[in-house]
């Protein structure tokens, strides 16, 4: 059996304003070539399809066409979680048309999938809440996946009957676990785990977060899942909410995150993306490999002195997406923003960084016999650690000051 774990697809993304769906259609297209060539039986999605809870109706089209070719027209299976930016109802909608080509559509924490078996043969077999049984056309042996999509406090004490504690949260989740694997899994079939959670393992240094998700961090009170807690019978854990390819833990099996597909903010610059390739044998886990996605512009970030430095690095990179911090001793001219702007068509984001300078005498008296543009330029001085303002500052100010004796 071969499985592909994805997840964090976030389509309908935006890096500031600048669009990214035609990057994700290109991303997505290959994570369907990447399907197909290793001819999977499964794919698993664990969690954010969409960025927001009200995607547009082009980040809507773009997801159910891709799950639509990933499932083969029903022969291959294809189970999709929601994360903490879906709308776990707008996941679930589409259920009953999904079915037929073997999408499986997972929105709640108590969801549980009716059987049903579709014309390629994807048949479910059966199912629990937060559990489902496949058997695959080409497997001589059952899929079983225990699946737990995000939820948020309020949903977390409605379906699973628990109150904000950080420890009752992880021991409800280890014990609703446990109780499904005692009844369900045994080594006679795979048993994958998939879930939106925030996982670490106790005691190692806490992974570091996309900068968008960090409110994920206190999911009910809790700041982690710990990989003690999953159950010992599975034998992989599909994970997705961190952005950055990572094995959290090998016991009890490897929990992994397989990453985002495209980097989808700066904290992500220079990472590269992946799938995971699955290989399964009835009771074990063969082998996990990721696969490396090259569709979508870089991301790249880096700090500058000069202007003519950046404007090098810039011609270095001219399709990718960039972050630039000049620093200098004044604010950023506007002429000077405009010959970066005008050399790469890729620039998110110019951030100018002022070198510290001694702070002004902050004890001094105000000399009110000065003019209005010296009295400006002490007062700039006083909240900006001594530094002199601009010319092209002073510029605008002279206008401002102008239009108002008009």
């Amino acid at each position: 059996m071969k499985i592909l774990h994805t997840a964090d697809w976030h389509i309908g993304k935006k890096l500031d304003l600048y669009s990214r769906l035609d990057e994700q259609r290109l991303v997505l297209e290959e994570i369907c070539e990447i399907a197909e060539r290793e001819q999977v039986d499964a794919v698993v999605i664990a969690g954010d399809l969409f960025d927001n809870f009200n995607p547009s109706s082009e980040a809507t089209e773009l997801l159910y066409s891709t799950l639509h070719r990933l499932s083969a027209n029903g022969a291959r299976a294809v189970i999709a979680i929601a994360g903490n930016h879906d709308s776990p109802e707008r996941i679930q909608v589409p259920d009953a048309l999904a079915k037929v080509c073997g999408i499986l559509f997972v929105g709640f924490p108590n969801t549980e999938v009716k059987p049903f078996c579709t014309q390629g043969k994807v048949d479910v077999i059966r199912t629990a809440r937060g559990f489902i049984e496949i058997n695959l056309p080409n497997c001589d042996f059952p899929l079983r996946i225990l699946h737990t999509p995000y939820a948020n406090e309020q949903r977390l004490k409605t379906f699973l009957g628990v109150e904000d504690s950080e420890e009752l949260l992880r021991l409800h989740l280890q014990e609703h676990w446990q109780m499904l694997a005692d009844e369900y899994l045994d080594e006679n079939g795979f048993n994958l785990l998939a879930t939106h959670l925030f996982v670490m393992k106790k005691g190692d240094a806490v992974p570091e977060e996309p900068e968008e998700e960090r409110p994920i961090l206190h999911i009910g009170g809790a700041q982690a899942i710990y990989t003690e807690n999953f159950p010992d019978k599975v034998h992989y854990i599909a994970l997705g909410h961190l952005h950055r390819f990572q094995v959290v833990d090998k016991k009890p099996a490897p929990a992994v995150y397989s990453s985002s597909p495209l980097a989808y903010s700066f904290s992500e610059a220079n990472q590269t993306k992946y799938v995971v390739l699955i290989e399964a044998a009835a009771g074990k886990l063969v082998s996990y490999q990721p696969v490396e996605l090259t569709k979508g512009k870089k991301l790249r970030r880096k700090s500058f002195h000069s202007i003519d430095e950046a404007l090098v690095w810039l011609a270095e990179y001219p399709e990718d997406l960039m972050e630039l911090t000049i620093i200098s001793d004044n604010y950023l001219e506007a002429s000077d923003k405009k010959r970066l702007m005008e050399a790469h068509p890729g620039i998110i984001q110019i951030i100018p960084q002022i070198k510290k300078a001694e702070l002004a005498d902050s004890t001094s008296e105000i000399d009110l016999s000065l003019s209005m543009e010296k009295l400006f330029a002490e007062y700039f001085k006083s909240k900006n650690k001594g530094q002199e303002p601009s010319e092209g500052l002073l510029e605008v100010f002279r206008e401002v000051l102008g239009s108002e004796e008009d």
